[in-house]
């Protein structure tokens, strides 16, 4: 398969957007932890297992998405380096930059997955401590709701 300077050029789009995405969840994260420590050192009471939990999963969230920054970044890169073995005429290495440069990109957005779910975690432990929020199925929710 030939592929033209345009091909890897229609990642650019893609993985622009995914970056910004994934600086918008850098930044969600780090607003929540600075509410967390101020949280935490104002009141001793308030130092409990929820907010223990809750830095635990900041964290590794934290260290995911500086992980799926660094894919995002690198299939970027290999995607210019492709133009450029492309404007070159070395295609065989082109083919190989590119379909390294898709697979990082893959990788970035299964990692992005992966915080995706550890966040929704994250909220459900913040939710643990309130009464009448036991996780029920959708029939549970419409029995109660039609009784």
């Amino acid at each position: 398969m030939d592929i033209s300077i345009n091909t890897p050029a229609l990642l650019f789009p893609a993985i622009s957007l995914i970056m910004l995405a994934f600086g918008n969840r850098f930044l969600a994260i780090s607003n929540r932890i600075r509410n967390l420590h101020d949280r935490y050192n104002a009141n001793t009471a308030d130092k409990n297992l929820i907010i223990h939990g809750q830095i635990k999963s900041l964290r590794y969230r934290l260290r995911l998405i500086k992980n799926m920054q660094i894919l995002g970044i690198s299939s970027f890169l290999l995607a210019i380096v492709t133009m450029y073995l492309i404007y070159i005429e070395r295609m065989e290495l082109a083919h190989f930059a590119f379909a390294f440069s898709l697979i990082l990109f893959t990788a970035s957005l299964l990692v992005s997955l992966l915080e995706i779910h550890l966040s929704t975690k994250a909220l459900e432990l913040e939710l643990s401590d309130i009464e009448g929020l036991e996780e029920t199925g959708l029939v549970d929710y419409l029995k109660k709701k039609f009784d």
